[in-house]
């Protein structure tokens, strides 16, 4: 069945609409040309098709980058009164309802000559929603690895869609994508959910790759489920995509909603994900352990190993937080051991003034230095992701190489990895407050229609973003940001950086293009219905 996307022409007056097209061109495009691309060549049969995307023109160079709506492949969907507007909890609230043109800015720091840019759909409670509270059937699924709060968040979207909106059908997807088809769903209710959050890991099982597209619609549609809320990280999200775009191209009425999980903080657009506090926290355990360490012995080196696949921000903010580490080593960050200005230079200079120090180091970092020296091609895991070399292990054996060349020169060196530690602990209290807005804001959406979208929050308030617009980069550290100087200015570590590494790390931090509706250059603006 085709389908195709609901738009209406933008409210701009007519004369001012190519002025309004060529400033959205100016804002996608890259600077260095306004031209057209030209076109492209023609795909395979069997090719995927692209997922279309629906951006709303508005004046100023005003761009929404809009979320799926049920409405846009079924227009005559019912709709309904909100039943938040007669429940007792919410009768104090000024405002129940999100007013239906609100936005939320991607960039907040702007200029008087700077255009609106880039917005997303604010999250919240619509007055009208699409399902009746005994029609919903809701399965809750989480994927990929551990990370601190995934109970919080299954047990708040149970607790949220029975207390906020009267729903008793939800079911746990057990193990992960793959459950849908290859296990039994367990009822969940909130007396079963009520105390899971005190614990870590998930109830619910979890496990990486497996997904096969056609066999999860065909369990949801058999099912007769019409709510899925995924939990997961980039490549879980870009699975909750696939998903999506099959049940549109069914015509069934099920609104997938995805929920961002990440330790490693690395998922583009939002603010942070959930766990991330909880994993920063815990953190400082084994850099502290590591600092009595050093401390106690002479010449004493303490070397923590932190997780960060691609993107250094425990390791960067636990530095921060911690104010003992004398070296912190992230992915993003190129350094190298021998020769002036090397680690082991430093690291020389650092224990002749102090007496001893800590080395935090990423589990990303250095892995072009680790497969040069050992000769390793790259491997991968069930989730497509690039197995990683023990970076810990590897710079420990250098440090203590180095050091038994040195005459007089002892060193006592302890290496802590807490990484398994850190992703199974339960979510801290600011953690807790974070999943359950999380999670509210998802069933807010999924209650209105919405679908195809992950909720979290940008520049402090909740917000319904494109699966595209979270899974097209990951966030990454900038190390020319004022945040990463602050750590070298905490560590007084050397910079390790060429003039080169510094050009390309400003060339990375580039925003991608976002591609218009369908590929067309044309403004669009969605039915204000929704």
């Amino acid at each position: 069945m085709e389908v195709a996307t609901t738009v209406v022409v933008a409210p701009a007056p007519a004369a001012d609409d190519k002025a309004l097209q060529q400033k959205l061109f100016e804002l996608k495009l890259k600077p260095s040309s306004t031209k057209l691309p030209a076109p492209a060549p023609a795909k395979k049969a069997s090719a995927k098709p692209a997922a279309k995307k629906k951006l709303a023109g508005g004046s100023g160079g005003y761009v929404l980058e809009d979320v799926p709506h049920l409405t846009d492949y079924l227009p005559n969907l019912q709709s309904f009164p909100n039943p938040l507007q007669n429940h007792p909890a919410y009768s104090v609230v000024k405002q129940y309802f999100v007013n239906a043109g609100d936005t939320v800015a991607k960039k907040i720091v702007v200029h008087k000559s700077s255009a609106r840019g880039t917005h997303f759909r604010r999250a919240g409670p619509r007055q009208r929603v699409y399902f009746q509270p005994d029609e919903v059937s809701a399965a809750i699924v989480t994927c990929g690895g551990l990370c601190p709060g995934l109970n919080t968040v299954v047990r708040e979207l149970v607790c949220g869609l029975h207390d906020m909106y009267g729903v008793t059908s939800v079911v746990g997807i057990e193990g992960g994508y793959k459950g849908f088809y290859a296990r039994n769903t367990v009822e969940l209710t909130p007396r079963s959910v009520n105390d899971i959050h005190k614990r870590g890991g998930t109830v619910l099982g979890t496990s990486r790759g497996g997904q096969d597209t056609a066999k999860i619609v065909d369990s949801i549609q058999d099912r007769g489920i019409n709510q899925v809320y995924i939990i997961g990280g980039d490549g879980t999200q870009k699975g909750a995509a696939t998903i999506h775009e099959e049940i549109q191209r069914r015509g069934l009425k099920c609104a997938v909603v995805g929920v961002p999980k990440t330790i490693d903080n690395d998922i583009a657009v939002i603010d942070k994900s959930f766990g991330f506090d909880t994993a920063v926290e815990e953190a400082q355990r084994a850099i502290n352990a590591a600092h009595v360490e050093a401390e106690s012995a002479e010449n004493g080196v303490g070397v923590v190993k932190l997780m960060g696949r691609n993107s250094g921000f425990i390791a960067m903010y636990a530095t921060l937080a911690s104010r003992d580490v004398d070296c912190c080593l992230i992915p993003e960050s190129p350094f190298y051991l021998d020769g002036k200005g090397g680690l082991l230079e430093f690291a020389e200079k650092r224990l002749r003034d102090n007496g001893h120090m800590v080395i935090v180091v990423a589990e990303g970092a250095g892995q072009d230095l680790i497969a040069k020296s050992m000769n390793l091609a790259d491997t991968h895991d069930a989730s497509g992701n690039k197995l990683l070399l023990d970076v810990g292990l590897w710079l420990c054996q250098k440090i203590k190489e180095h050091f038994k060349k040195k005459a007089n020169s002892p060193i006592t060196l302890k290496y802590i990895d807490p990484t398994y530690m850190i992703r199974a602990v339960p979510s801290n209290a600011s953690d807790n407050v974070y999943c359950s807005l999380l999670a509210h804001s998802a069933i807010h959406g999924a209650m209105a229609g919405y679908t195809g979208f992950t909720v979290a929050p940008v520049n402090g308030r909740h917000a319904y973003i494109p699966f595209y617009r979270i899974t097209e980069r990951q966030n990454k550290v900038v190390i020319t940001d004022r945040m990463w100087a602050r750590v070298l200015c905490s560590t007084n570590q050397p910079c390790f950086l060429s003039h080169e590494d510094v050009e390309k790390a400003g060339q990375d931090d580039e925003e991608p293009n976002v591609p218009l509706v369908e590929g067309e250059n044309s403004l669009v603006k969605v039915s204000p219905l929704q």
